[in-house]
């Protein structure tokens, strides 16, 4: 009993057998088995929800795929491929652009430190301050 209201703490209703008691006035309705009505460009059958055995959700299956479909996949396929190669080759055809605008400079300044290198030891050995120059080579 419960001592506030001086009733039974749980209606005579609530302990038949069965898991929802009858519908009595102020009860939630019962739980709905099916979709309630809605939009009209909503599907009306229940959707399925398919279950691993370990309780994760398996994604609903792919629509079935037509001629056309694979027709245009395969050429999306080969369009992106070609674009690959055709990018790749860009980039060999900038760097060696690039390699051909750098190699002018590297072979002009490669050849003002030979001639600033070769006008010292030149004026060195006619002032008689140069020692022989050997060039050894180490080989292990």
């Amino acid at each position: 009993m419960n001592a506030r209201h001086g009733h039974a703490p749980w209606p005579t209703a609530r302990l038949r057998q069965g898991l929802e008691p009858a519908a009595e006035a102020g009860n939630i309705w019962r739980m709905e088995t099916h979709r309630r009505p809605g939009s009209p460009y909503r599907d009306p059958t229940p959707p399925v929800l398919d279950m691993t055995p370990e309780g994760e959700f398996r994604d609903p299956l792919p629509p079935p795929r037509s001629m056309l479909d694979r027709v245009l996949a395969r050429l999306g396929g080969l369009a992106l491929l070609l674009t690959l190669a055709v990018g790749g080759l860009l980039l060999v055809a900038v760097a060696i652009f690039f390699i051909g605008l750098l190699l002018p400079v590297a072979v002009g300044a490669g050849l003002v430190a030979f001639i600033s290198l070769w006008w010292r030891m030149r004026r060195a050995q006619r002032d008689g301050t140069a020692p022989p120059i050997r060039f050894v080579v180490m080989r292990r």
